[in-house]
């Protein structure tokens, strides 16, 4: 947290400086676990056997909150019943940790309240990513600690709008304001005000789109502000994709690894250079002010869009991010009805806001009271990531990020002084490991997968156990996708990016 969101993990460390008590759970000991009262160094992707284990502890030492659950909750003798069977050894046996630490965090989850749970991609970069989610969701939900203020569940997500781009619709199945495609009301609605006939099923999702330029499934593919070619696992399948694509198009800010297999490049304003929106994961929709003028031909996205649309004859009357929010996003999307530029000048609003008197909703569900009427909990098993170590690769992969640079350096690599911090990617090792191997700090090892192999720079470091080697994606050489394991979560279609086998070599 202290890498990926520096700025929310200030917070929390001022929160313990405060007296908060602070539970981290992570396979590598990072940043913000060196400020933990308790730190539990589970194993990857064993997520959902470690709040198995605790609610096992809760349930048994009756330590939940009964009444909560009875009038808010459904489905617990269910979740229970699977429960039951991750004893905390069970669970310690397969999270590789002690039973008594188990023990000892869900006892002192218990006795404070509300508690907040945040997670970041740990818990979602997995093929059961949404299971992990809902384990989180069990746990919180067991302790009574959903609808409250600083309780609930926080995800803190991979980018600074994600909330936002996904209440525009940036999804398969759904319109702005979580409406879904395949129900005829909400559909019928805008299909009025857009004088078009939209598709009654979900779209693809993205492993999906990649997968079909290859075989021709996908004759054309509309790349917004991603750089493909290096965020996606097994990065040759993915340029071979990109390169068997009938027609390719880009938007985007900077050249990047993926606008090389381009047709058509659109040069995108970026965000200093229009006046718009972003919407933070706590729903706050806030203003975001032009500053400075697009240089060259770049234009505001929505100029973009605008503009392909009258080309296939279609007239957008908006000319402004102002006019879409407050003429069409606010009309058209109930969760937003009450939010108008006007509105939102300073704090900005937290949705939903049904209409213009509304304040805001600053907790969702709340007092245990849910928006779909009770809460569900999940019964859920552990499953092991989909590759394992073995005598051919030993070892485990994860990777993530790091404090100096963001996603792919697109943006950060052409800061010469957050190079000059962080130059070139690095493997980080135990020492147990590195004695083995005889590898010694910042030589260059060999990182080995079934799917490639690169060369980086060792790190030998007390943040990972042995067993383990953690890398990030920030660098083109290098880079840890190389190596990763394009297998999915069947829900989300999220990638294992969190767990693959390798092999660890000196050169």
């Amino acid at each position: 947290m202290t890498e990926a969101h520096p700025v929310a993990a200030t917070w929390i460390k001022q929160a313990v400086r405060n007296g908060a008590h602070l539970i981290v759970a992570d396979p590598r000991y990072n940043g913000i676990a060196e400020h933990a009262n308790t730190f539990i160094q589970h194993k990857v992707g064993s997520d959902v056997a470690l709040i198995n284990g605790l609610m096992h502890v809760l349930i048994t030492e009756d330590l939940y909150d009964h009444a909560y659950v009875q009038a808010h909750t459904t489905g617990f003798d269910e979740m229970k019943t699977v429960v039951m069977d991750y004893t905390p050894e069970r669970a310690a046996e397969i999270c590789g940790i002690t039973a008594q630490i188990i023990r000892e965090a869900a006892r002192r989850m218990a006795s404070v309240k509300p508690a907040a749970l945040m997670y970041t991609l740990g818990i979602t970069e997995h093929t059961c990513g949404v299971n992990n989610v809902m384990s989180c969701a069990n746990l919180q939900m067991l302790l009574g600690n959903v609808g409250f203020a600083c309780g609930g569940v926080n995800p803190l997500r991979g980018q600074n709008n994600v909330q936002g781009a996904c209440d525009m619709g940036a999804l398969p199945g759904d319109l702005p304001g979580y409406q879904k495609v395949d129900h005829p009301a909400s559909r019928a609605n805008f299909e009025q005000t857009w004088a078009v006939t939209l598709p009654a099923t979900p779209g693809l999702m993205i492993p999906d789109m990649i997968n079909g330029l290859a075989g021709g499934k996908v004759k054309a593919l509309y790349v917004f502000g991603k750089n493909i070619a290096n965020t996606e696992p097994d990065i040759r399948h993915v340029e071979h994709c990109l390169k068997s694509a009938e027609f390719l198009v880009c938007n985007d800010i900077f050249p990047t690894e993926t606008t090389r297999f381009a047709h058509v490049v659109f040069p995108a304003a970026a965000w200093s250079g229009d006046d718009g929106t972003f919407t933070n994961s706590e729903r706050r929709v806030s203003r975001v002010r032009k500053a400075v003028d697009p240089p060259g031909e770049a234009r505001p996205n929505w100029w973009i869009f605008k503009q392909i649309a009258h080309r296939m004859g279609h007239l957008w009357p908006s000319t402004s991010g102002q006019e879409i929010w407050d003429n069409e996003v606010s009309v058209l999307a109930p969760l937003f009805a009450g939010i108008k530029y006007h509105r939102i000048e300073n704090d900005g609003l937290q949705w939903p806001v049904p209409n213009e008197q509304h304040p805001g909703t600053t907790v969702m569900h709340g007092d245990g009271n849910f928006t779909c009427g009770r809460g569900q909990f999940a019964a859920l098993e552990w499953m092991p990531p989909a590759e394992q170590p073995d005598e051919a690769y030993p070892f485990v992969l994860s990777t993530g990020r790091r404090l100096y640079h963001y996603h792919t350096r697109t943006q950060t690599g052409r800061c010469k002084g957050l190079n000059d911090l962080l130059g070139a990617e690095t493997a980080e090792i135990s020492a147990q490991d590195a004695q083995a191997l005889s590898i010694s700090n910042g030589e260059k090892v060999r990182v080995t997968s079934r799917r490639g192999a690169v060369e980086v720079t060792a790190k030998i470091t007390p943040q990972v156990p042995p067993g383990l080697v953690w890398m990030s994606f920030h660098f083109r050489d290098g880079n840890a996708n190389w190596l990763t394991n394009p297998v999915f979560d069947p829900i989300s279609k999220t990638a294992e990016f969190k767990a693959c086998a390798v092999q660890l070599e000196k050169v």
